[in-house]
Parts: structure tokens; C-alpha cells; sequence
């Protein structure tokens, strides 16, 4: 019983001091593969890098000690960031404090989803996302996610468009207009160093390596050049009339967002204290319509930020230093005489306002900066039935999701090591992983294939190494966030485009077409739809779980119904398939599926086409091995196919059918209506006796008898 609320426990039968030497090791292998990529996906998931170590610090021992797979590697992973990025991006600004708030309570909302599916046991909840379906979306959002760093690997800034491809169009256009090679150089460096290492030796970890030496080198050669200055600085009065114009407009659009929220409160509260019958009433209409203005008003002047804000990020000038001081000129323009310091300098702006007297400029490439040192600060998210309402459809994809990630990882390792695996529980462990780790400021966390499998690499033999692996973060964070300052943006961009290289997966597409042509398809229109709609990845997985739905409950209702006939190896083959002669005068008769309300008309449909094609028939054998299963429809759809045979001067028997099917048919007297008689333990004790019956007791004329399959190879 213990083992089961704290399957820990179970680590330490027979656990040795060697086995702790081996966990310590694959620990901290794993963990200097986590802390540089923690910090990427945060990054991904539109969070300060450092939200990486703390959803790096409490969810992979959490998940270890209460799941049920002793070397998952639990923590931030791609696909869950970017869906989690991609999901509150309407709700608010990325990075902001709102969407970090957001984060964390979607975080919890996912933990709460998987930890009452584990403790209700209903793990199978996840077969729901069919495999063509996952194939289609991981290699849309493998493509998103690489796809997505451009513009770090290239040193520009854009804004965000309504669809993803709409971005990139973006961070082309940028970067023809201004590449920072530096920045590009850093990426590129970082990406060969990570591939030359892998194809050496995989067992070193080449991301760390890529990480200490780009940072090193941005550290020794000032990568980073970053300055705040007075508007006068700069020589170009063009840029006074966008700043003040972009000021404006921000300040205006805050306005009118307060305004709107205001009026959205107002009018929750009317609709609360004026239900009435009739619909809306006057004053909700009117409240209804000056919401409608405001917000076409904020479309406007979202439009016109992002137009001020892309033409300030685009000018670009050379600067004269002087000691401290500097004096910037349009690229190209700096009055004869004077040297510039060989750097082209560009505005920062961000979603606030610009301060005149102290507008950030960059001259270099960008970097992480400063990481808060210490352990995050731990509080238990404020979770209102707003934001319930807000994030829970995604909560649900995204835990469904990470799940199935999860527990894929795990029952490929358990192949290995023989271990036995509970999803149920490993639902518990993800989910109390989530919950805690909201706690302490974590987003969204699951299962990594990579970390996983160094972990299993590393020879780790219980989920000690998990928790060495968590311990290890914490000694980064207390000590060592200062050296991180200096890590350029590009190199986590390139750790993240190494990452989910692995995710693509064409040969995923083709397989799935040749097992079912159908599957090929949901595969490939669920990749296209995740692709169109980016950002917003829970189009694709919906439209995909819809039609995987759609083929399912078309399948239930026209399942197979063969009619089967005897071979040369005296085996019943369905005489369609095999192009089997078949019976003028016996048709058997096997059903495949559940028989229930959805297709019990389906039998009947069918029974009437056999008795249509062979109007010498005399007898309809009922082959129910493929019936697994009942229900008051298909019960009296079979009734109805007795009576009508029977009506007709035929005769009717079942065979091969089991103890559930018959049960069913003994409550509702069905099987008294049949006829015990004509009850047969398998098809072939049933077609000897109804072939013996049919053509050597009636008086049938025997010609085009003797050539029957039937009675060619069963004996009269």
C-alpha cells in the first residue's frame, strides 16, 4: 500500500553503493544537458530564460518520486513550450508579468487535469490523439519551433503576426534589410560545435560545450554592446517625432484597454442582475456596442504601434564615442573628421512606452543578461474560475499531449530495462510535477526524449538521478546565474533547432499511409492545418482528433459483414476478398464489430443484399465470432433479421458466438426465439450439419450441387 501513494519507496530493495555512484553520474550528465536547454525552452515559451531553471528545478524529482518510470527525464521539453507560448499569446505580452502569471497557472491547471485522470484511472483518455494525428502535429510544430529562432540566429526583432508564416515573412524581410553577422556567426559556431561533438563521441555533452565556449568568447570580445542615451544623442529628428508619436499611440491604446475592461465589468454585472427572458436589454446593447468601438478603435492602434515600432527598429546608425558619451548619425552620415567606433547601433523598443531621456540602443548581439540569483519565490498560484475558463481547452491538449510524450518515452525505455510501467501512476507523477512546480514559479513541463535517453545512456538505475539532476540546478542557482550573463540569444536559439531536429519524422507519414490510407491522410491534413493556423497549434490537433473521430464512427457503422466461403484448406475465407465460389443455397454470414445501435441497421441492410444476389437461397448461418459486444439496438435489429428470414421460408442459425453475445440474448428471450438447436459452438461443426441439412434431406434437384464449395470438401 505504501509503495503504491510513494512508489519511491520501491527504488531501494536491494539497492547497492554502486547503484548510487551510477545515479549521481547519469544526475549530473543530465544535468548539464538540462540547465542550457531550460533555459532555451523557457525563452520558447515567451518567458525570461532563468523560468527555464526554475521549471528545471522541482518537476523532475517531483515526477520521478511519484511516477512510475525510473529514468523519464521530466522538465521543460519544445513542442509543450511552444504550445504554451502559443496559447496565452492572446491573453497578454510575452514576457510580460501577466504572461508570466499565465504561465504559471496554466501549469497548474494542467498538473490538476493529469493528476485526477491518474487518480481516476483514466490514463486510456489519451488514446483519443491517434498516432497519425501526433505524427502530423510534431512535425508542423518541429518546423514552427526551428523556424521561430530566425530571428534570433539572424539579430533581428519583429512583431508577432496573426499567423505564423505571416512572422516569418517578417524576419525575412528584416533580415535582408540588416543581418547582425556576429549574432549569425555565434549561431552557426554554436551548431557545428554541437554536431562535430555528437558525431565524436554522443556521451559528451555537447551542449554544454557549445554554451561555455560561445559565452567565453562573447565575454572576451564584448559580444554584448548596450548604452542608454538622451534623445539629443542622436542626430536625426525624425526620430523625436516617432518616439513621441509611438508614446502617444501606446499610452492611448492603454487607455482604451482599461476603458473596454471597465465597460466588460459593467456589463458582466448588468447581465447578472437583468436576466431577461426576452434576450439583451437596451443598455446591455448599447454597453455591448461601445465595447465593439473600443475595440476596432485598439485594432487601429495596434496596427499603428507595430508600424512606429518596425520603423524605429530599422533605422540604423554609427556612433562617435567620447569616454561615456556618445553622439549617434544616420548609417553613412558622420561629418568628416570623425571615427566611428565600427558598430551599427539600433534602437531597442519594446511594448512600452520610450523614455526620451533614456532610450536603449544596441550595438552588439543580444545576450541573456542578468539571472536573479537564489531560488524562485514560492506561492500558490491564484487560480479564479476566469482563468479556469480561459486556459482549461488548452490545459486539456496540452496535458493530453505532454502525457502521451511522456509515456511514449517511458514504455521505450521500459522495453529496454524491463521495467513495468503504470500510466495511470505516471499521469500521478506528471501531474503532481506540474502542480508543485507551479509552486515554485515553473510553467508547463513533460517527459524529454533527449534528457531520457542520456539518462538511460548515463547507466542511471532508479529516479535518484533525477533528484541529483534537480539538486544540481539548485547549486546553479545559488551560485552560479552570474556566469550565465554573458550567453548570446543565438546559441540558445541553436540549441533549440539541434533539439527538435529530432522530431521531424517523414517516414512517420508514409507508414502511416501504407497501414491504412486514410490514417496517411489525417497525418498529412493535420500537419498542413497546424502549419496554416501557427500560432495557434490546438486548430491542428482539433481538426486531427475530428476526423480521426469522423473515420472511427463511419468505420462502427459500416463494419465489415463478409460472406464467407470454403477454400481449398477447407478454411471459411470471406468469398469477396479471396474471389471464393460461393453457395447457392447457404450463405454464411460473419459480422465484425460491436453490433450496437449505430450500425444495427447495417446487418440488416446487409442480409437483404445476400438474399437479393442468391435467390435460390434456403439458409443464413450468422458466423458471430467478430461480435464482441451487444446493446437493446442491435439485439432487436438481429430480432428483426430472424423474423424477416424466418418469414421468408429460410432458416436461420448462429455460430462461434460468445458467452457476453448470448447472455444478452437469453435476457431478452432472443436465444429461445433462435432456437437453442440452432446454436453452434463453431462454423464448422455449423456448416456440416446446415450443408447436410440443405442439400442431402430436401428434396434440392442435383445439378450445380455437386460443384458447390461446401459440399466439395465437407463430407455428406
Amino acid at each position: 500500500m505504501l509503495t503504491k501513494i510513494f512508489p519511491f519507496l520501491s527504488w531501494f530493495k536491494g539497492y547497492r553503493g554502486s547503484d548510487l555512484r551510477l545515479d549521481a553520474m547519469a544526475g549530473l550528465t543530465v544535468a548539464l544537458v538540462l540547465i542550457p536547454q531550460s533555459m532555451a525552452y523557457a525563452q520558447l515559451a515567451g518567458l525570461p530564460a532563468y523560468y527555464g531553471l526554475y521549471a528545471a528545478f522541482l518537476p523532475p524529482m517531483v515526477a520521478a518520486l511519484f511516477g512510475s518510470s525510473r529514468q523519464l527525464g521530466t522538465g521543460p521539453v519544445a513542442v509543450v513550450s511552444l504550445m504554451s507560448a502559443a496559447s496565452l499569446e492572446p491573453l497578454a505580452t510575452a514576457g510580460s508579468p501577466e504572461f508570466i502569471s499565465y504561465s504559471i497557472i496554466l501549469a497548474l491547471i494542467v498538473g490538476i487535469f493529469q493528476f485526477l485522470l491518474g487518480v481516476l484511472r483514466l490514463g486510456l483518455v489519451v488514446n483519443f490523439l491517434s498516432h497519425p494525428v501526433v505524427n502530423g502535429f510534431t512535425n508542423a510544430a518541429a518546423i514552427i519551433i526551428a523556424s521561430s529562432q530566425f530571428s534570433k540566429f539572424f539579430g533581428v526583432s519583429v512583431d508577432n503576426a496573426a499567423h505564423h508564416y505571416e512572422t516569418m515573412i517578417q524576419v525575412a524581410k528584416a533580415a535582408l534589410d540588416y543581418t547582425h553577422m556576429p549574432t549569425l556567426l555565434y549561431g552557426i559556431s554554436a551548431v557545428v560545435i554541437m554536431v562535430v561533438l555528437r558525431k565524436i563521441n554522443p556521451k559528451i555533452p555537447n551542449v554544454l560545450v557549445a554554451v561555455v565556449i560561445t559565452t567565453l568568447i562573447s565575454y572576451f570580445t564584448g559580444f554584448n554592446k548596450d548604452a542608454v542615451v538622451d534623445l539629443s544623442t542622436i542626430h536625426l529628428p525624425e526620430v523625436g517625432e516617432k518616439i513621441s508619436e509611438f508614446n502617444h499611440t501606446v499610452a492611448l491604446l492603454k487607455e482604451q484597454g482599461q476603458e473596454r475592461v471597465k465597460l466588460a465589468n459593467t456589463l458582466d454585472e448588468l447581465r447578472k442582475a437583468e436576466q431577461s427572458p426576452h434576450g439583451p436589454t437596451v443598455e446591455q446593447i448599447k454597453l455591448q456596442g461601445e465595447i465593439n468601438l473600443i475595440t476596432a478603435y485598439m485594432g487601429h492602434a495596434k496596427d499603428k504601434v507595430t508600424e512606429l515600432r518596425s520603423e524605429l527598429r530599422s533605422m540604423k546608425f554609427d556612433a562617435i564615442e567620447n569616454g561615456k558619451d556618445y553622439a549617434f548619425y544616420p548609417k553613412n552620415t558622420v561629418p568628416a573628421g570623425f571615427a566611428t567606433d565600427g558598430s551599427t547601433w539600433r534602437i531597442r523598443v519594446k511594448n512600452e512606452q520610450l523614455d526620451p531621456a533614456g532610450i536603449q540602443v544596441m550595438g552588439g548581439g543580444a545576450i541573456i543578461g542578468k539571472i536573479p540569483e537564489g531560488l524562485p519565490q514560492f506561492a500558490v498560484p491564484e487560480l479564479t474560475v476566469k482563468s479556469l475558463g480561459k486556459l482549461l481547452p488548452t490545459a486539456i491538449i496540452i496535458a493530453l499531449l505532454g502525457f502521451m510524450e511522456a509515456i511514449a518515452i517511458a514504455k521505450a525505455m521500459a522495453a529496454k530495462t524491463g521495467q513495468r510501467l503504470d500510466p495511470n501512476q505516471e499521469l500521478i507523477g506528471q501531474g503532481l510535477a506540474n502542480m508543485l512546480g507551479s509552486i515554485g514559479s515553473s510553467y508547463t513541463v513533460s517527459g524529454s526524449f533527449s534528457r531520457s535517453a542520456v539518462n538511460l545512456q548515463a547507466g542511471a538505475v532508479s529516479g535518484i538521478s533525477s533528484v541529483v539532476t534537480s539538486a544540481c540546478v539548485v547549486i546553479v542557482l545559488l551560485f552560479f546565474t552570474p556566469l550565465l550573463y554573458h550567453l548570446p540569444q543565438a546559441t540558445l536559439a541553436a540549441v533549440i533547432m539541434m533539439a527538435v531536429i529530432g522530431l521531424l519524422n517523414i517516414h512517420g507519414f508514409v507508414h502511416a499511409w501504407r497501414a491504412q490510407w486514410y490514417d496517411g491522410a489525417i497525418s498529412v491534413i493535420t500537419f498542413f492545418v497546424t502549419l496554416a493556423f501557427a500560432p495557434h497549434l490546438d486548430k491542428g490537433i482539433m481538426v486531427g482528433v475530428a476526423l480521426s473521430m469522423a473515420v472511427f464512427l463511419y468505420k462502427s457503422m459500416r463494419p465489415v459483414v463478409a460472406e464467407l466461403s470454403m477454400n481449398e484448406e477447407k478454411t471459411l475465407k470471406s468469398s469477396e476478398h479471396y474471389r471464393l465460389k460461393g453457395c447457392r443455397h447457404i450463405s454464411v454470414v460473419r459480422f465484425d464489430g460491436a453490433l450496437f445501435f449505430a450500425n444495427a441497421s447495417y446487418l440488416d441492410e446487409q442480409v437483404i443484399k445476400f438474399r437479393t444476389e442468391h435467390p435460390d437461397l434456403r439458409y443464413i448461418l450468422l458466423d458471430a465470432s467478430g461480435i464482441n459486444d451487444m446493446d437493446a439496438s442491435g439485439e432487436e435489429a438481429l430480432a428483426h433479421v430472424v423474423a424477416r428470414v424466418r418469414a421468408a421460408g429460410l432458416g436461420f442459425a448462429v455460430s462461434s458466438a460468445k458467452g457476453k453475445v448470448i447472455a444478452v440474448m437469453e435476457r431478452t428471450y432472443l436465444f429461445d426465439k433462435i432456437g437453442k438447436e440452432n446454436f453452434y459452438p463453431d462454423t464448422k461443426t455449423a456448416v456440416e450439419k446446415i450443408v447436410n441439412i440443405i442439400h442431402y434431406q430436401t428434396d434440392l434437384p442435383s445439378e450445380g450441387c455437386n460443384n458447390c464449395p461446401l459440399t466439395k470438401y465437407i463430407p455428406a
